[in-house]
């Protein structure tokens, strides 16, 4: 069994999966933040992806731009990125030449997109206003080999932990015009929609293709692909009621066939639902008054998704530092590292009731933005990585 530890950011060491979490904590005792990659899951979830989606899927990189992340969804069969700026774009170069990117972010700077095209090859945008056709006409010396991708916004998704239609998309009349726009500069001309983020009802991404007809049927052009998005939800905690991706795949399918849309050619955008199972983050406990645990990460560390505006609710354990727990389980608020008071994650997280300090709690389910969102506020930003793999990697 070997047992390196990445120090800092940049470089991972590999353990392999006959290790134990209890073990390999107590082995170690982090004193720091430490992330515990399972590179291996991603691997699989995107292969799985692949197998269920007829379509071609592309990497949401924002959700987890870290290296061994991009190659563990590579070695899935996912070669085609979903980008959303220049230093994205510049990442997914240097680790895959010739690499298919699609610039994602519907308002761009013009010097990015000029870079982008003329220095990296994207022929790939998206795009929700005339002004922004307009500067990638521009950028781009009116570029006869542009595809572009028309994204819409969809009525309020309440089934979406986040609801992305609020600050993306054209709506309705303005995505026909967009449409009828972007047809003769097109070479393959894309219709897009995201549904939201963490969406658990499928029946959602029927109604978005409902939508999505309705404005192919009034633009009257014709369109190449539809992009179904991202959103594809993750079950954190035992939900019977969050979907799958085939159940999501389904939805899509059946209102497709309903609209005589069958023979269209998909793109999704997945990230969070690829990533999200492979990795844990252990953190210690520095002190605990009651109910409330003070812990050496939080909402501007690894957290963010932990804090009351959004709720994520990742699956916890407990590691004791010294001595078996005792009695059962209770609730707990959690406070991070940092002086400012809104580093606070409210739960509650069910978690032992002798728990204390020098203890750790693992954060379960946490290989989505947490790395990404991480800064370092008050100086804590420092944190280790371990990876876990199942097999030798050659």
């Amino acid at each position: 069994m070997k047992t390196d530890m990445q120090q800092g950011n940049a470089l991972h060491q590999s353990l392999y999966e006959d290790s134990n979490l209890l073990a390999l904590v107590r082995s170690h005792k982090p004193a720091k933040p430490l992330y515990i990659m399972y590179p291996d899951r991603i691997t699989d979830a995107a292969r799985n992806f692949v197998g269920a989606f007829r379509g071609t899927p592309m990497y949401a990189v924002k959700t987890n731009p870290d290296a061994i992340a991009l190659n563990a969804v590579a070695r899935g069969g996912i070669k085609v990125f979903d980008v959303a700026s220049l230093a994205e774009i510049k990442l997914v170069a240097q680790h895959f030449a010739n690499a298919e990117m699609h610039f994602m972010h519907t308002i761009k700077a013009p010097e990015e997109i000029h870079a982008a095209y003329h220095d990296y090859g994207v022929r790939h945008f998206v795009l929700d206003h005339e002004d922004e056709l307009f500067k990638i006409m521009r950028e781009t010396d009116l570029a006869q080999d542009l595809n572009l991708t028309v994204r819409i916004a969809l009525p309020k998704n309440g089934a979406a932990l986040i609801d992305f239609s609020s600050k993306f998309g054209a709506h309705f009349e303005d995505a026909v015009d967009l449409l009828q726009k972007c047809r003769p500069v097109s070479r393959s001309l894309v219709i897009s929609f995201h549904v939201g983020t963490q969406t658990v009802d499928p029946s959602r991404y029927g109604l978005a293709i409902d939508y999505c007809a309705a404005v192919m049927k009034a633009a009257g052009v014709s369109v190449d692909v539809i992009n179904v998005g991202g959103g594809f939800p993750v079950n954190y905690v035992d939900q019977p009621n969050v979907c799958t991706i085939n159940d999501c795949f389904d939805a899509i399918d059946r209102r497709l066939a309903e609209h005589n849309l069958s023979h269209m050619k998909l793109m999704a955008e997945p990230g969070r639902v690829l990533v999200a199972n492979a990795a844990k983050l252990v953190t210690r406990v520095e002190l605990r008054k009651d109910d409330l645990l003070y812990i050496n990460d939080g909402v501007y560390g690894g957290l963010f998704d932990a804090a009351k505006w959004v709720e994520t609710h990742y699956p916890v354990a407990a590691i004791s530092c010294d001595r078996p727990f005792d009695g059962p389980r209770r609730a707990y608020r959690l406070a991070g590292p940092t002086c400012d008071s809104l580093d606070m994650m409210e739960g509650p997280f069910a978690l032992p009731a002798d728990i204390g300090m020098g203890d750790w709690i693992v954060f379960d389910q946490v290989g989505a933005y947490s790395q990404c969102l991480r800064s370092d506020f008050n100086g804590f930003g420092a944190y280790d990585t371990v990876c876990v793999y199942d097999h030798i990697q050659r």
